[in-house]
């Protein structure tokens, strides 16, 4: 009798474990068999060294890096034993991400995510894309790279992925537009004098859900979604004037495709991460996933409407920046993220962060051609350097008032 052949685990990598994103894919691998069937080549974090460390043994992983430095003597003795190489530093994280792997969980936030990313795409692995700064801010770097490693490119982020689900790839000209649906935060009802006032408690304050206080101002600034529309563009290969975005409270309907035919299919579903997570990592299959079902009966009622760009400029400033194109992107990103810090600190307000970005994006222009990652980084710092100095007049003007 012929014996059944083993099945070889996939193999995969967790870019940000630690953080939700990662946590999420963690439990998703284990519901789909842990390590019979998948085999974990890395985990990595930053300062949360006791979790990464617990994380590497429950998974069996090859190795465990954090991206801090300092805590290498941490998470080296908190895996002494156990057989698990640990290390630490950019240079480590990006040694990690090249090693031969077919899964990749690119989950960790920010900038600091692009190298270890590209790295994992120039290799040929297939890319579950969490982290929006890899094709915000080096969107035709990141598509070359996925290019020449040969691996596929998943979206994970809730929007992207529905989207993913309902994108007829057999027939793209009979795709219309893209709708991304927001929430619309806690000041979608609020008027220009009402935001101009709010607080960075009350920007945290999300109606949905709780999150780190930056992605909740985010969210309230629509500044979230207008790196979304900049993503859309390039996973899609969509024009700017074909990507539009809707406010929908629920969250329920979390993106929608319009077709030719005037057909627009929507994907549906209670908001839960590994929904996302597991479509990515089983695909093209369906895994069973122990998610909330939506139950249409208790809905009640689902809500749109249109976003006011006079109040959400973020959302201007993206159709600009994909218009524009070159690293623009990049310097949208970078000078946000230095008003966002301003305005948790209190220098600047809640209105002041889209004038800090558009005063940078008029300064720098398109930044030239993402032709590299020391490109993409240049164009980031520069942009980061010109905000800060925007914040800081506009600190000082304010104190002499």
């Amino acid at each position: 009798m012929t014996q059944p052949a083993e099945i070889t685990p996939r193999r995969v990598s967790i870019f940000g474990s630690t953080g939700s994103i990662g946590r999420n894919t963690l439990n998703v691998i284990s519901h789909l068999g842990g390590r019979e069937a998948f085999q974990v080549l890395a985990v990595t974090g930053k300062g949360n060294t006791d979790l990464l460390a617990r994380q590497a043994m429950e998974c069996g992983a090859q190795i465990a890096v954090t991206a801090d430095e300092t805590r290498y003597g941490d998470l080296k003795q908190a895996l002494s034993g156990s057989g698990i190489e640990v290390a630490a530093g950019k240079a480590a994280l990006i040694e990690a991400a090249e090693r031969d792997t077919d899964w990749f969980m690119a989950g960790i936030v920010g900038m600091a995510g692009l190298a270890p990313t590209l790295a994992a795409a120039r290799c040929g692995a297939d890319i579950a894309l969490a982290n929006k700064e890899c094709l915000v801010s080096a969107g035709e770097l990141f598509h070359r790279e996925i290019a020449h490693g040969g691996g596929r490119l998943l979206p994970v982020d809730s929007e992207h992925n529905a989207i993913h689900q309902i994108f007829d790839r057999s027939q793209p000209h009979s795709i219309e537009r893209i709708i991304l649906t927001a929430s619309g935060g806690p000041f979608r009802s609020l008027d220009l004098a009402e935001m101009a006032a709010v607080s960075p408690d009350m920007a945290a304050a999300h109606p949905n859900w709780s999150m780190g206080i930056k992605i909740s101002i985010d969210s309230a600034s629509m500044f979230n979604k207008a790196l979304e529309m900049i993503e859309a563009m390039h996973l899609f290969d969509m024009r700017p004037d074909q990507i539009e975005v809707i406010i929908h409270p629920q969250s329920v309907v979390h993106s929608m495709v319009g077709y030719s035919d005037g057909s627009v299919l929507a994907q549906l579903g209670t908001p839960d991460m590994r929904t996302a997570i597991g479509y990515s990592l089983a695909f093209p299959d369906r895994p069973s996933l122990p998610v909330e079902r939506l139950d249409f009966a208790r809905l009640a009622q689902l809500d749109f409407e249109t976003p006011d760009e006079d109040r959400f400029p973020s959302l201007g400033l993206a159709r600009r920046a994909m218009e524009a194109g070159g690293l623009s992107g990049a310097i949208l990103n970078g000078a946000k993220e230095v008003a966002l810090e301003a305005f948790i600190e209190r220098h600047i307000g809640f209105l002041e962060m889209a004038d800090i970005v558009a005063s940078v994006m008029d300064r720098l222009g398109t930044g030239g051609a993402a032709v590299s990652i020391e490109a993409v980084y240049e164009a980031d710092n520069a942009a980061r350097l010109l905000a800060r100095e925007l914040v800081a007049a506009r600190s000082a003007k304010s104190l002499v008032n």
